[in-house]
């Protein structure tokens, strides 16, 4: 993957706190990558509580930054630390540059949000872009309603990012079934930089390992 002397480096970002489809997402890539070429090692950042449980590959390793939780109004407040909300993504988005600083990645992948939760992987993909990294977005094939998204992006100043910042932005999907980016007005300068990867590969239970039916239920 790269024509360096040292094996090649990816760096992936998941904001992700509670749920699972983020951290999945990227356990399978990073599965894939190393299980693909012995000579690419994957670290992982996220601030899952339970990333601990995720069975990863050799050469897949992860940094867990303190968690936030997403409150019922929408906001987010600290998972377990006693210090607000604003000074846990200091902390996060500190430990998040540093890591990137020490672990110089050839390839950095960052997971749904394009700038992370409230734009604490902005000064890392800056970092990063001066240093010749590669900086790719990964989306799922489906998002928000453009009603939805795209007022939420230009809150958040998306398209200068995915503009001056972002090299390529993976779709785990296909053209034919959906496009997840249909109704925002992006540039040409950042539609040529989409790439539709196909779906992920998942990997099915053992049969032996497949729970018992369940017949006879009165009630869901």
């Amino acid at each position: 993957m790269t024509g360096q002397d040292r094996p090649t480096r990816v760096l992936m970002y998941s904001h992700d706190s509670f749920g699972l489809g983020h951290l999945s997402r990227c356990r399978t890539i990073a599965n894939a990558l190393v299980e693909a070429d012995e000579d690419v090692s994957v670290l992982i950042i996220s601030g899952s509580p339970i990333i601990g449980s995720f069975d990863f590959r050799a050469r897949v390793d992860f940094v867990r930054v303190p968690g936030v939780v997403k409150r019922s109004d929408g906001d987010y407040q600290a998972l377990n630390l006693n210090i607000g909300i604003e000074r846990t993504l200091e902390m996060r988005a500190a430990l998040i540059r540093e890591t990137a600083a020490i672990y110089d990645p050839d390839l950095f992948i960052v997971d749904k949000e394009p700038l992370g939760l409230r734009g604490e992987v902005t000064r890392t993909l800056e970092l990063l872009k001066a240093r010749g990294t590669l900086l790719v977005l990964g989306l799922r094939d489906v998002m928000d309603e453009p009603t939805l998204l795209a007022p939420e992006w230009k809150r958040k100043k998306v398209v200068p990012a995915l503009r001056d910042l972002y090299d390529d932005i993976w779709v785990y999907g296909l053209p034919q079934l959906n496009d997840p980016l249909a109704g925002i007005a992006l540039p040409k300068s950042v539609r040529r930089k989409i790439v539709y990867t196909g779906y992920l590969r998942r990997d099915l239970p053992r049969e032996d390992a497949m729970p018992a039916e369940v017949r006879d239920l009165d009630r869901p």
